[in-house]
């Protein structure tokens, strides 16, 4: 997408689904511009379209409004301020939207429009109707200097090293078939200072805990490429931020990045902060009121992007290091509240410790629920088979699974070497083991790299690899094989329903909950012309019930780790739709690797 302003043109020709930017000078002086005005304007379009759409501060006397026509044809806006201001209220403008054609479309799926729920609620779509099933990567430290945006497109070949750049990191999971990164887009309090890592003030208070910075005890540094920090530092109490002042140079340069994702097709999940700041800002920042005007810029700042916005990471839900779901929940219900929801209906969710149902149980901020975190293993699969039976339904993905090399976490006890053959299987297993619990999302992949380690921060102190050798873990370019397979049939994955309880055995003997070996998972639709199904390593030979009686149906084995099919087999179900499998490949009645299978009616043979 590329960014244009219309401000004073009264005829620009912007495309639809487009970042259009406005752009006003406040005439009137402000002691905080940030929190003291706020400004819209309301835009009108085809077919009744009238909404309004808010804009934010950006430094100086600047007030910015982004926003996006959603079909072609004639729009109009008019801008608003309060309190009152002759440079930001009463201008006026209108713009023709135009189309893309299908090539263009091709070439940059944003152009399909804003994802949404697709009609059952289960997943999600571009506004033309065609699938997005997220493919996603955890970039958690993405919006700071350790992915610097270099303005240079990589080499087409490019394989990840030292140096590396926002660009080629986009460009290589780019190849590798992703269309999504996660990350958070300010860590307030994080500074290298002369504070440790975690910081309590004199009441107990935790002011932040977050990750190490490499080769110092103290937090990891998170400002942009020029130094910018998102909050400066209050001065008076220990790292605090002053959550009152933001500062929109920060914010500058990840608009450049944004608008890097979206013009590659890709759409990210922004998170706001992660929950270690919270504390910090519950008692030193305004709260509630500065929290919200926070979220609210940046749903003004990005609203006009194709984006899944996270309103907090809670990745651990705790009584000290972090606010409770309950501190989070009035918080963001009050935001609900006074602005509503994302402007053009992009999902809005929170990344959590276990599921945004236990956290928060069907709060009306969230849009999309997730799970993820802990546990990264069978025990996360009730949770989201009573996430996908919610009525009315919701659509679901596991944000953070299993993480190749994450080593302080494990499978029943079990911690493999990095990158190994197990490693990786565990990773797969919950790609496929998520997606068929009812993520019909998609899936977001993950790695102990997740923090941004890079140049001049030595590898061994911080436990983490770098950048560029977490990208290279297989199970990252094993994601693009779990695209192929949910999609080989087209939109019909969105149908899909839980069936696993029709797998038999659905358990293999001496399979663990808190495991990743000996399950089996099914997803079916309603009328049982389609079926997928994923196979751990240690599964046994499977009888499936509940398909359709004197049927014929094509089998076809998926092999996950290099993505190819193998030949198809048919089999003839009975008087009561049951159907023995087929061994597994090699030969083998037990699972030796883990497998996928597609299950398509071929032909209903009748009695």
């Amino acid at each position: 997408m590329t960014q244009q302003e219309v401000f004073g043109q009264a005829q620009a020709k912007p495309r639809v689904w487009e970042m259009i930017e406005l752009g006003f000078v406040a005439q009137n002086q402000y002691t905080n511009p940030y929190l003291d005005v706020e400004m819209w304007v309301q835009l009108k379009g085809p077919h009744g379209f009238d909404k309004r759409i808010y804009g934010f501060w950006d430094g100086g006397q600047s007030f910015k409004v982004r926003l996006a026509a959603t079909e072609v044809g004639h729009w109009t806006w008019k801008s608003y301020a309060s309190p009152d201001d002759p440079g930001l209220s009463g201008k006026t403008g209108e713009f023709d939207a135009t189309g893309w054609s299908e090539a263009e479309k091709q070439a940059n799926p944003n152009r399909r429009g804003f994802i949404r729920p697709t009609a059952n609620g289960h997943a999600l779509e571009y506004a033309d109707g065609t699938p997005f099933f997220l493919i996603g990567d955890t970039w958690l430290s993405a919006a700071t200097w350790r992915y610097p945006l270099s303005g240079i497109e990589p080499e087409s070949d490019y394989v990840p090293g030292p140096g590396i750049t926002f660009e080629a990191a986009v460009q290589y999971r780019k190849r590798q078939g992703y269309n999504s990164i996660s990350f958070i887009s300010s860590f307030p309090n994080w500074y290298v200072d002369e504070w440790p890592r975690a910081v309590q003030d004199d009441d107990g208070v935790w002011l932040r805990d977050p990750w190490v910075k490499s080769g110092t005890d103290t937090a990891k540094d998170q400002h942009d490429e020029a130094g910018h920090v998102p909050f400066p530092v209050r001065g008076d109490v220990k790292c605090v931020s002053d959550f009152t002042k933001l500062n929109p140079k920060y914010y500058q340069s990840l608009d450049k990045k944004m608008a890097y994702l979206a013009q590659n097709g890709f759409v990210p999940m922004i998170e706001t902060i992660r929950r270690d700041v919270g504390p910090a800002w519950k008692k030193y920042g305004g709260w509630p009121d500065t929290y919200v005007r926070f979220v609210q810029y940046l749903a003004a700042r990005y609203g006009a992007y194709n984006i899944i916005f996270s309103k907090i990471h809670q990745d651990l839900n705790v009584d000290d290091a972090g606010l409770k779901g309950e501190d989070w929940n009035k918080v963001l219900a009050l935001h609900l509240e006074r602005y509503g929801h994302m402007p053009y209906g992009q999902p809005v969710t929170s990344l959590v410790d276990h599921s945004t149902l236990v956290t928060y149980g069907l709060a009306p901020w969230i849009t999309m629920h997730s799970v993820g975190n802990d546990p990264r293993t069978h025990q996360i699969c009730a949770a989201m088979e009573t996430i996908f039976e919610l009525d009315p339904p919701y659509p679901m993905c596991n944000l953070e699974p299993y993480y190749t090399d994450w080593q302080e976490r494990n499978v029943h006890g079990e911690r493999p070497p990095t990158n190994s053959d197990r490693d990786n299987y565990f990773a797969r297993a919950q790609m496929y083991g998520s997606v068929l619990s009812g993520g019909l999302v998609g899936h977001v992949h993950g790695t102990s790299g997740y923090d941004g380690n890079t140049t001049g921060e030595p590898e061994a102190e911080s436990g983490r690899p770098y950048i560029w050798e977490a990208l290279q873990f297989t199970s990252g370019a094993q994601m693009q094989h779990l695209k192929t397979v949910i999609l080989s049939e087209g939109a019909r994955y969105q149908n899909l329903l839980l069936a696993t309880v029709d797998v038999n055995p659905a358990k293999s003997p001496g399979s663990f909950e808190d495991g990743l070996d000996g399950w089996s998972f099914m997803m079916r639709t309603t009328d049982k012309r389609l079926a997928f199904l994923y196979f751990e390593r240690g599964t046994e030979r499977a009888h499936l019930k509940n398909m359709v009686a004197f049927a014929i149906y094509n089998l076809v084995w998926f092999d996950p780790r290099t993505g190819a099919w193998l030949e198809p087999v048919s089999i003839e179900t009975d008087s009561q739709g049951q159907m023995r499998l087929p061994v597994f490949p090699g030969g083998k009645d037990e699972a030796i690797e883990d497998w996928a299978l597609k299950i398509t009616l071929f032909q209903a043979t009748g009695p």
